[in-house]
């Protein structure tokens, strides 16, 4: 499956406590997956491809009742490698055959199906146990037949309201990176605010063509 090897770099942002991202920078101690029953992706270490925006609103308003006293964000160069990324056809057949296989497994020991669930205070299935055993579950079987294992999960998010009324676009939609072969993460650091710098130029006709005034 060379086509799930991605090449190139991608950055992500991870909301934490501000003396555990200065804690990652220098390298004094490592990330901690997240190996929650209703972790989106599976177990790994998460993060928002791209978004400085959605990482630093979940430091500033983290769900139940964790707490974050010194909200802030932690920038990471991430290599995905060997993806399971669900914006490819391929993948998401393996997922739809994940599924399958595990309901099959739970009906003949005459258990029950984890579901997704909505948390409080939102419509958004923010709860994705199901999606999270399903996922596991690929992982597992991967292992069990020797195949190689996948290094990171990928996926766009629809989440949040609508844009406007009938709208396809969604307020919090977001690609969400979980990692889980640590050498993925080739680096971290501190996100550097925006200062300015300065005035945009206006453009001026010289009557032949447009150009910068210096």
């Amino acid at each position: 499956m060379i086509h799930a090897t991605r090449p190139g770099l991608v950055l992500g942002f991870h909301g934490c406590e501000e003396d555990v991202r200065d804690a990652l920078v220098r390298g004094s101690i490592k990330m901690s997956p997240s190996s929650k029953p209703y972790d989106w992706l599976g177990s790994g270490c998460y993060f928002w491809e791209n978004s400085y925006e959605r990482a630093y609103d979940y430091a500033c308003n983290p769900p139940g009742n964790k707490v974050i006293r010194s909200p802030a964000v932690l920038r990471a160069v991430i290599d995905l490698k060997f993806c399971l990324d669900l914006l490819d056809a391929t993948c998401l057949n393996l997922v739809r055959e994940s599924y399958h296989a595990l309901f099959k497994a739970v009906v003949n020991d005459k258990r029950t199906l984890p579901v997704n669930m909505p948390a409080r205070g939102s419509q958004d299935l923010l709860l994705r146990n199901l999606d999270c055993a399903v996922i596991e579950n690929l992982h597992i079987d991967r292992q069990m037949k020797n195949l190689i294992p996948y290094d990171s999960v990928r996926i766009v998010f629809m989440e949040g309201n609508e844009l406007y009324p009938n709208a396809g676009f969604k307020d919090k939609n977001h690609i969400q990176i979980c990692v889980r072969n640590p050498n993925c993460i080739r680096g971290y650091f501190n996100p550097v605010k925006d200062i300015h710098w300065q005035d945009r130029v206006p453009l001026r006709n010289t009557g032949a063509e447009w150009f910068d005034e210096i």
